[in-house]
């Protein structure tokens, strides 16, 4: 089944070969675990490409949600939010609906789809969770789920403003591409960081929300 995106015309993929993709590779279920991974194992994160800054000390990880909503059409599109210059905590960066599992929220599912009603207006009747990608550890002590999910057509979208600067999609093919993602650099605390990214028409998304997309392809294309 992997084969499927790897094929020349992979880009064409349409709703029903990622439906059955989505069924067949996505876990049907979250993995509720808080507990940090200290060695090679299979949960994505921060770490992948910078495995000696992994903390020694690791604590209990917060748990959060995002959805990865795939808006249904031709083509299939992801929706990404950039954040507003002034937040506190990754300012202006590229990233999915989503955020802290409240206590309120009874599920993952119920934490990304309240975030993605509360930031972007997403209606949750409009939203068909399709299954779970692996959660991916940041190096800011979260552990956070993907909730993968088609968005239905005839959704409306109001942004908070004093979360999301823009709302945007990008072709579900160009994510997948593993062509499209790259290993980029900076010196973060006095040490280089590497990390993934996936440029597209002028917009940089990376860190965590580039590597939930590798996890995400990884998933999808597994044998």
């Amino acid at each position: 089944m992997g084969s499927i995106l790897h094929h020349p015309n992979w880009p064409a993929l349409d709703e029903d070969a990622f439906r059955i993709l989505a069924a067949t590779h996505l876990l049907s279920a979250p993995v509720v675990s808080q507990t940090p991974v200290t060695g090679p194992g299979p949960r994505p994160s921060d770490y992948d490409l910078n495995p000696s800054v992994r903390p020694a000390d690791a604590t209990q990880l917060r748990p959060a949600a995002v959805l990865v909503p795939i808006v249904i059409g031709a083509p299939l599109n992801v929706l990404l939010t950039q954040r507003t210059t002034h937040l506190a905590a990754h300012a202006g960066q590229i990233a999915f609906p989503g955020g802290k599992i409240e206590p309120q929220d009874e599920t993952p599912l119920a934490a990304a789809l309240r975030e993605a009603q509360e930031e972007i207006g997403l209606d949750p009747g409009f939203v068909e969770p399709l299954g779970y990608v692996e959660p991916y550890e940041t190096s800011t002590g979260f552990l956070v789920t993907p909730v993968v999910a088609a968005v239905k057509p005839g959704f409306s979208l109001r942004p908070d403003p004093h979360e999301v600067a823009d709302i945007f999609t990008v072709p579900l093919a160009f994510l997948l591409d593993e062509a499209n993602h790259r290993i980029d650099a900076r010196d973060w605390r006095g040490a280089k960081r590497h990390f993934y990214a996936i440029p597209h028409e002028g917009r940089y998304i990376w860190g965590a929300t580039a590597g939930i997309i590798r996890a995400l392809h990884r998933r999808l294309t597994a044998a």
